[in-house]
């Protein structure tokens, strides 16, 4: 079995798996879209321990530099008088240039990965109902907690599926690996 073959069974049994989870039992906060982000992050990250490990700190670092961006931007009482929309530019560009300046540490250096965690933080506060009202609830309606659990769950999951895949192959055997 090829490893395309190993992964698209595994990713697909264990999507299903992660689904489920976040529709049944985990339902009520986190979020199945920002998990799949961070599962394809771990593999865009390289995958191993080293992807892990880049997809979590990063994620995590983005998911912080929007929370941070939203709060200023909604709190911050300049949008009143300079607009919103210049005032949320603002806000925005400086967040998003200390998050990519974060990179020059090595513990940071996943750009695309900072900013999948900045993008679904920022996506699901505007678009969650009173998403920004919820920056400092401490719940799981609060934007922050929420993604940052949710990518982590998914990166993690990332790990499982190459893992399993990794075993699918290897239990073929060296004879059977390419086909």
């Amino acid at each position: 079995m090829s490893i395309i073959s190993a992964l698209a069974i595994t990713i697909g049994v264990l999507g299903g798996v992660a689904t489920w989870l976040f529709l049944g039992p985990l339902a009520g906060g986190l979020q199945i879209w920002a998990a799949f982000i961070a599962w394809a992050c771990f593999f865009h990250c390289g995958g191993k321990e080293a992807g892990l490990k880049a997809t979590i700190l990063a994620n995590v670092a983005g998911a912080v530099m929007a929370w941070l961006t939203l709060l200023a931007v909604s709190r911050g009482g300049l949008g009143e008088s300079l607009g919103l929309p210049v005032w949320a530019g603002i806000c925005v560009g400086v967040g998003v240039l200390v998050m990519i300046l974060l990179a020059n540490l090595p513990a940071f250096a996943a750009i695309p990965a900072l900013v999948y965690g900045f993008a679904a933080t920022a996506g699901f506060a505007l678009l969650a109902t009173d998403g920004l009202a919820n920056l400092t609830a401490a719940s799981l309606a609060n934007p922050l907690p929420t993604i940052i659990v949710s990518m982590i769950v998914g990166a993690i999951f990332g790990y499982v599926s190459e893992k399993v895949a990794g075993a699918l192959v290897a239990s073929r055997g060296p004879a059977r690996r390419a086909a």
